[in-house]
Order: structure tokens, then C-alpha cells, then sequence
């Protein structure tokens, strides 16, 4: 198997599932036209996100990681009327092409998007009382995963989902010698997941137009 494999079965399923949807393209083209990274999740991964918040009925979603708002709209899409999406954004040349591709979504009374660093937004939604949330997507800094990760358990209920993307860095998350900082934080992450007895957990391996990753996904058995 090769590369030129995997795009193409992903184009194969994408052009059978994921029919052109302007709103969509419109965003991917923005993020493109910016000088965004290419680094959204791929039309399979927003699908899916889609499928698992209308799955478990999720009415309110955060999500760490905005760029340029491609996951926000599939997250926000699956929720119901009265739903709510908090997304966190550090750099706001990402933020400000996000808000432009969510008002041309038409879903800025669903999604809030609130800039700064998520280690310090974290708290301040914490305070407000803005939790329990049904959903949480993190897709963010990895060397930081892992306290992502701890305050996702203190935002959630029993049964939310967490979802952490970009875990397997291509096969590099199972070498103990590495020095990248990226995949220190998803090692670190993996064994916080292994020992969290308030969760159950697994990860999916994928392969793709976008190469070798994979995600984790929890449910929560126990918050706090």
C-alpha cells in the first residue's frame, strides 16, 4: 500500500458520500487562499465528527483547534435547535478566517469562537458554568494534550465523548526515544488516557489523503 493508494480510495468514498457542498469547499478555499496550514481534518474525519455528535444527541460542543473553522461547521451542523459550540483559537489570523467562513455558514448564533491561549480560555469557561459539555473535540497543540485532556474530564458529564485527533504522528507515537515535542505530548496523553479510570477508551488508526494519523476516543464513565 502507498499513498497514491490511500488518496485514492479516499477520493473514491469522497466522491460517493461527500458530495460537493459550497459552504465547505468555500471554507477550505479561504483557509487555502490565507496561507492557513493545510492541516484540517479531512472531509471522512468532519463526517464522522458530524455523525458521532448527532449520535449521542450532543447539544453542546467544545472544540480546541478552530483554524479556519472546516471541523466547527461539520461539528455545528449536527447540532440540534438551542445547541451551543464554544471553539478555542490561539493565532487571530486563523480566528478572523474562521468567523468570515462561519457567517458565510450562517451558524454564528450556534458557534462561539473565543481567542486566546486554550490553557487560559479553559478556566475562564470553567468559571462561567458554561459545562457539562456533550462533545469535545481537541485539536490543538500536542505538546499540551495532556492538560487539554484533563480539563475536557472536568467539562464533561457522564457519557460525553472525547475525541483527540493526530495521535499516531505517522507511527512516531510508538518510539520511546524520540525527542519531538509533539509526540511527547501525545505519549504523555496516551498514558494519562491508560491510567484515567473515569474513562473508557480506544484508538483508531487511519490512513488517508493525509497520510499515516489516527484519533482516541473516550467516553466518560466518571467527570471531575
Amino acid at each position: 500500500m502507498s499513498q497514491d493508494v490511500w488518496t485514492a480510495v479516499d477520493r473514491y468514498f469522497g466522491d460517493l458520500l461527500f458530495p460537493p457542498d459550497e459552504v465547505l469547499d468555500a471554507a477550505l478555499t479561504a483557509s487555502e487562499s490565507a496561507g492557513l496550514p493545510a492541516i484540517q481534518v479531512t472531509p471522512a474525519l468532519g463526517k464522522l465528527l458530524h455523525l458521532i455528535a448527532r449520535m449521542i444527541g450532543a447539544r453542546r460542543v467544545l472544540e480546541l483547534g478552530t483554524l479556519g473553522g472546516y471541523s466547527t461547521i461539520w461539528l455545528a451542523r449536527a447540532l440540534p435547535d438551542g445547541g451551543s459550540l464554544v471553539t478555542l483559537e490561539a493565532d487571530e489570523k486563523h480566528a478572523e478566517v474562521a468567523r468570515a467562513n462561519l457567517a458565510r455558514a450562517g451558524l454564528t448564533t450556534l458557534v462561539e469562537l473565543r481567542l486566546g491561549r486554550a490553557l487560559d480560555t479553559l478556566p475562564q469557561i470553567a468559571a462561567e458554568g458554561r459545562a457539562p459539555f456533550d462533545l469535545v473535540f481537541i485539536d490543538a497543540d500536542k505538546a499540551n494534550i495532556p492538560d487539554y485532556f484533563a480539563w475536557a474530564l472536568r467539562l464533561s458529564r457522564r457519557g460525553s465523548v472525547i475525541i483527540v485527533d493526530n495521535v499516531v504522528r505517522g507511527g512516531a507515537v510508538a518510539d520511546p526515544a524520540t525527542t519531538d515535542a509533539n509526540v511527547r505530548g501525545v505519549q504523555r496523553f496516551a498514558e494519562a488516557l491508560a491510567a484515567e479510570p473515569r474513562v473508557s477508551a480506544t484508538v483508531v488508526q487511519t490512513v488517508g489523503a493525509k497520510g499515516y494519523d489516527g484519533f482516541s476516543l473516550a467516553i466518560v464513565n466518571e467527570p471531575g
